[in-house]
């Protein structure tokens, strides 16, 4: 069984930045196998909505057109720990939500839509 455990979020003020990981372990394959892995946020009284993606084995991220350029996910795979980052620049109040990574994902005109194995999810709450 996938496992992915988020860390990072908390309480910030507008302007600053958050970087969230995603550990992930339980794979029975290879790192590789999870193809694309995602993140995405939920916000209150909206529908989640993915934010971005990056395939493990190349390494190659997409971001949807509302978040480019102020969110960057990364990974980082060593002595056998693979772990997903996603860097949030210029947090607003807007930014309000909880964020989840998740592996094995589909994927629509380069966002993540859905994906077989979902983490807990990590609160993010910007003041302004």
């Amino acid at each position: 069984q996938v496992l992915l455990v988020e860390s990072g979020g908390g309480s910030v003020q507008a302007g600053e930045s958050l970087r969230l990981t995603c550990t992930i372990s339980g794979y029975t394959r290879h790192y590789f196998s999870l193809g694309f892995l995602g993140w995405f946020r939920q916000r209150p009284g909206r529908a989640r909505e993915g934010l971005t993606a990056i395939y493990a084995r190349t390494g190659v991220t997409l971001s949807a057109d509302s978040v480019e350029g102020r969110f960057t996910t990364s990974q980082d795979n060593a002595q056998n720990m693979h772990h997903v980052h996603l860097l949030i620049n210029d947090l607003q109040p807007e930014d309000t939500g909880m964020y989840y990574c998740a592996a094995d994902c589909r994927l629509d005109h380069n966002v993540p839509i859905d994906c077989d194995y979902w983490g807990q999810g990590t609160q993010v709450t910007v003041s302004s």
